[in-house]
């Protein structure tokens, strides 16, 4: 057999058994808003009552999480950051958010955003619904309030 030949049937066992073992390790898994299956939690203790974060898919502490983020309607979110870069699509709701030294973006259902890590942001649900969105993160979940200086 020609060495061309050997590769190609050496990365075709490579591609079949990571194939294997990766659905072996982890089952396909899909979740709507209004699931009753979700366990919804609290957010942070400096969030005005009404927040709430289920976790889709990862471990809160680890690397690689999905959550849904929910508030009420007309809900103010106060300034924060968080140590990992996020990216968000909003599925429910009408959503203005403000990251420090840029203009406010109003996200409507179905669009998409990108927050960098440690960049200060809030925001404000300015539908009547809640605002919901889907929210993944690279690093382990945080959010850490904002502290304005003092002058």
């Amino acid at each position: 057999m020609s060495k061309r030949i050997i590769a190609k049937l050496a990365l075709s066992s490579v591609f079949i058994l990571y194939s294997l073992c990766g659905s072996a390790s982890e089952s396909a898994i899909s979740f709507s808003i209004d699931d009753e299956s979700l366990q919804w939690g609290p957010c942070p203790a400096f969030f005005p009552a009404g927040c709430q974060i289920a976790v889709l898919h990862g471990d809160p502490s680890k690397p690689n999480v999905d959550i849904f983020f929910k508030v009420p309607g007309n809900y103010d979110l106060p300034a924060h950051w968080h140590t990992s870069a996020e990216r968000m699509t909003l599925l429910s709701g009408s959503l203005n958010v403000r990251y420090r030294g840029q203009s406010t973006t109003e996200l409507k259902t179905g669009m998409y955003a990108f927050g960098p890590a440690k960049a200060v942001h809030d925001g404000r649900c300015v539908s009547d619904d809640p605002c919901v969105l889907f929210i993944a993160f690279e690093d382990p979940l945080d959010a850490i309030e904002f502290a304005t200086p003092a002058q």
